[in-house]
């Protein structure tokens, strides 16, 4: 895809990977607008990055995304590339957890899958009519080997991967690019404060994703994750089953 002069939308910016993603694309020349369910990290992102548009929407929910896309289609009318990238984790038993209690698992579903789903397909006719587009979705290095701690979060990230795929199928006679980026784990608050501390760091993972970008390539990993993207079906079953032995102290 083309690095400058577009007008981008990024789900989850206000934080973490969506902000570093924000702040590499508006000293590109970019306008930016991001958008998240917490006001006041928005406004610390407006501060870290001079010129970012932001937009307080929960996402989780059908109708402030269609609203989402009424405003930004209504006030940007440029707009050419969609980055999918909010995203929530929970690590549980599913022997310990009470099933019944729904609510916390649903919104785990509709923010990882659900939103990136509704938005793209919103966002897929308005795009296939410009000269340049783009669809940028978040997945995970756990699309490929689950994390057996983080079942939803896994789930979730291998649907959105079989979503991009067959997106980029159906949008191959168009001028929509769709990219898929697949972290590792990277050291940002996601599932909550000090969850991920031994990961990637920020700044690096975002250089690296960027430099796939700019190779122009379709699927985008960075450190452990390059390697996942392309396993053997043995691989994926050892890898995955050499992750759980060593974080299940985690939900014990």
């Amino acid at each position: 895809m083309k690095l400058s002069g577009n007008t981008i939308l990024i789900t989850g910016g206000g934080t973490g990977i969506g902000l570093a993603f924000a702040k590499r694309f508006v000293n590109l020349g970019n306008t930016v607008i991001v958008t998240g369910r917490r006001e006041h990290v928005l406004q610390e992102a407006k501060v870290t990055i001079p010129g970012l548009i932001t937009r307080v929407s929960d996402l989780n929910l059908e109708s402030e995304r269609t609203a989402l896309y009424d405003w930004v289609t209504a006030n940007y009318l440029d707009i050419n590339v969609l980055v999918n990238n909010a995203g929530t984790q929970q690590r549980f038993n599913v022997l310990k957890t009470d099933a019944r209690n729904w609510e916390s698992f649903s919104k785990e579903i509709a923010t990882n899958l659900e939103a990136p789903l509704h938005l793209s397909m919103l966002f897929a006719p308005l795009f296939a009519a410009k000269e340049a587009a783009a669809i940028l979705n978040v997945t995970s290095g756990l699309a490929f080997t689950p994390f057996a701690i983080g079942p939803i979060y896994s789930a979730t990230k291998a649907a959105l991967h079989s979503f991009t795929m067959s997106l980029r199928l159906q949008l191959s006679s168009t001028s929509v690019e769709v990219i898929e980026i697949a972290p590792p784990a990277v050291n940002t608050d996601l599932g909550g404060t000090g969850l991920h501390v031994h990961g990637e760091p920020l700044d690096a993972f975002a250089d690296g994703i960027f430099q796939g970008l700019e190779q122009g390539l379709p699927e985008i990993g960075y450190g452990t994750s390059v390697e996942r993207l392309r396993m053997s079906r043995d691989k994926i079953d050892e890898y995955a089953g050499n992750m759980y032995q060593a974080m299940k102290g985690y939900i014990e």
